[in-house]
């Protein structure tokens, strides 16, 4: 799928874990037509919070030679605003793609019935 707004992204993840009772996080690496090349967990967590190796999202990233990514988890509470570790996470995740020319285009907080976008809220 081509992936132009955060709803895009929201429609394509929902389904896989806007219903789960643990969080998760999953990437989708996009190539230069905002395609997704792959999309593919990276986190398993408890039911409120995961940890995300930032090396093995930017290993895959290299993999697939993508030039975005877009990184998204989801809050099993309801609860869409970010937390202090989810800004934090965002940051490390842009940083990193800085290094590798690899953009980060979004991050999305998933839920049941909304998400939250990054992106959307110029915080990205």
């Amino acid at each position: 799928p081509r992936i132009t707004f955060s709803k895009d992204v929201f429609n394509l993840m929902q389904p896989i874990i806007g219903d789960l009772e643990h969080e998760e996080f999953w990437v989708l690496f996009i190539d230069n037509s905002n395609k997704v090349l792959a999309k593919t967990q990276v986190s398993k967590g408890g039911l409120t919070a995961t940890i995300v190796d930032v090396r093995l999202l930017f290993k895959r990233a290299l993999e697939l030679v993508c030039v975005g990514v877009i990184v998204c988890h989801n809050h099993p509470s309801g609860k869409l605003q970010p937390s202090i570790a989810d800004k934090e996470i965002t940051q490390k995740i842009k940083q990193a793609g800085a290094t590798l020319d690899i953009k980060l285009l979004d991050h999305l907080i998933i839920t049941q019935k909304a998400y939250f976008s990054f992106a959307d809220e110029r915080l990205i």
